[in-house]
């Protein structure tokens, strides 16, 4: 049996991590394999839900992205595999509700976006077949509501809007639209539509410079008006002004291991939380108030299974638990704040 570190000062959050070793680490393709968490504040500030979720059979493909609609307590999970579903939905609390899969080819990053009005959940396709290279939206039962892109057609055409492998897509509750375009492929950029798809600004290439991308991974908006993205291929975070796309900055010092694959903020935009794939981390930086962004501060980390992959990341907005979608682990697991 693997052997298990846990540098924390509680007999019950060790217990848990026990039960979690037992349960987990005989994922398929994985063997058996240690655990470790360590932090870097004396207090623990999230805690692994080891009954989330209630079944896990229910993951059969490789998962690579997750997200939370907060408001009717809905987690989607999409996940990559020959003649499997390609989306699955749970509740909040872990039980599965459903899986579809029409016109998802090979999704990326997913995002749902809720209002009292509308249910939405949008995936980015970076697929070669018929559906592949676009954004598309979908209702909460997997009926396509809106393409974005020309299908199984990549390129960097404007208009009508063209993508070559989008990586991410973020929905503010105005109904703008934020995607990040370039998972590898021909494009670098960063763009900003209107609620009904009006193109509003473009900004990037590919490059090392300020405003130059090598793979934009991941976006995420906050409430002072900044767009972050996870500029992966140059190991730092870059920042905009959200409604010009003006260039506000950059944050490079905390990723010198490994580049940042996923961002988000928790609910109090506290702390924004990043992702590292290649080391299995999961990193929480003090975000910065308005105005200079400052330098790059960790104030606490979570560290992973050596094979778990985090790929991507979302953050239910009122309970602040952290989703992370696993590659090498084939499987989402939950994080909920200590209190």
């Amino acid at each position: 049996m693997a052997r298990l570190w846990v540098c924390v000062g509680t007999t019950t959050f060790f217990l848990a991590l026990l039960v979690f070793h037992s349960r987990f680490c005989r994922s398929p393709g994985l063997g058996s394999f240690a655990f470790v968490v360590s932090w870097r504040t004396e207090k623990p500030l999230y805690r692994l839900d080891v009954g989330w979720p209630k079944y896990p059979e229910y993951f059969t493909g490789t998962t690579f992205c997750v997200a939370v609609d907060s408001l009717h307590r809905l987690v989607y999970v999409a996940q990559r595999g020959d003649n499997i579903p390609k989306v699955l939905v749970f509740t909040e609390d872990g039980y599965f509700l459903r899986a579809w899969n029409d016109t998802v080819d090979t999704p990326h990053g997913i995002f749902a976006s809720s209002t009292q009005y509308e249910q939405s959940v949008w995936i980015t396709d970076v697929g070669s077949g018929s559906y592949g290279h676009t954004v598309k939206k979908y209702n909460s039962f997997g009926d396509l509501i809106q393409v974005l892109g020309t299908p199984g057609k990549k390129g960097t055409g404007v208009n009508p809007i063209q993508f070559d492998n989008p990586a991410e897509i973020y929905v503010e509750d105005t109904g703008e639209i934020y995607l990040v375009d370039g998972d590898g492929g021909l494009n670098n950029r960063l763009l900003k539509l209107t609620q009904d798809f009006v193109m509003q600004w473009i900004r990037g290439e590919n490059g090392t410079g300020p405003g130059q991308f090598n793979i934009p991974h991941s976006i995420t908006v906050d409430s002072t008006g900044r767009v972050w993205v996870a500029d992966r291929g140059n190991k730092r975070i870059q920042v905009f002004d959200k409604n010009t796309g003006e260039w506000l900055g950059s944050w490079s010092d905390c990723f010198k291991e490994d580049g940042p694959y996923s961002v988000r903020f928790t609910p109090d935009e506290k702390y924004l939380i990043v992702a590292q794939l290649n080391i299995n981390r999961l990193a929480l930086l003090s975000a910065p108030p308005i105005g200079n962004i400052g330098d790059c501060v960790v104030v606490s980390t979570v560290q992973l299974a050596s094979q778990v992959s985090p790929h991507l990341v979302d953050v239910d907005r009122k309970t602040g638990a952290i989703y992370v979608a696993e590659l090498g682990a084939e499987q989402v697991q939950k994080y909920v704040p200590l209190k």
